[in-house]
């Protein structure tokens, strides 16, 4: 018959002793700002529709989009499309069978983090 008492079992290894990468955390990172790029790309839709439409669905849209949550907004998708960009540059050079060893891995890891964030801060001086 089955032991039925409860013993004390040691939890899954992985829990006590995985160490998050930085491969892992730059390849979760690049799908979230793809799925939150169509998110803003909803947003840029909305204002060009209420553009359209009339002068006061225009004043609403361009009210929550020039907002200082709409600027939030924007800038993070500003963000975020650089990420993404670089991300999928990342990803290419993998694909080719480049950059696979775990420290290249991680430098082209922190250079993504870095040149989307010096890339975001030089489009938003351009722009104004």
């Amino acid at each position: 018959m089955a032991d039925t008492n409860p013993r004390a079992r040691p939890l899954s290894p992985h829990l006590t002793i995985y160490r998050t990468q930085l491969t892992s955390i730059a390849s979760i990172l690049n799908r979230l700002t793809g799925i939150s790029l169509i998110v803003a790309a909803f947003l840029a839709v909305w204002w060009l529709l209420a553009a359209a439409t009339s002068p006061a669905a225009y004043d609403l849209a361009n009210g929550f989009v020039t907002s200082w949550f709409g600027d939030l907004v924007m800038t993070l998708s500003l963000w975020a499309l650089w990420y993404h960009y670089l991300g999928g540059l990342r990803h290419l050079l993998f694909d080719a069978g480049h950059g696979l060893e775990v420290e290249t891995a991680e430098k082209l890891g922190w250079a993504v983090i870095a040149g989307s964030v010096i890339l975001t801060i030089l489009t938003l001086f351009i722009i104004q």
